[in-house]
């Protein structure tokens, strides 16, 4: 089952500014997942990582 969580920036100064929303398949991937996507409060591509 696909379930919705969210991305959060990592590099920024108040975490939780820049988010994503996406899904994920928890049986394949249990663990938390790291992405590379673009901030624009950092104005540079950066780690998010799943937040909870």
């Amino acid at each position: 089952m696909r379930e919705i969580i969210a991305l959060a920036c990592t590099g920024c100064a108040t975490p939780g500014k820049s988010v994503y929303w996406t899904t994920k398949n928890k049986k394949n991937d249990p663990d938390r997942i790291e992405m590379k996507k673009y901030c624009s409060f950092c104005r540079h591509h950066a780690s998010h990582k799943e937040k909870r």
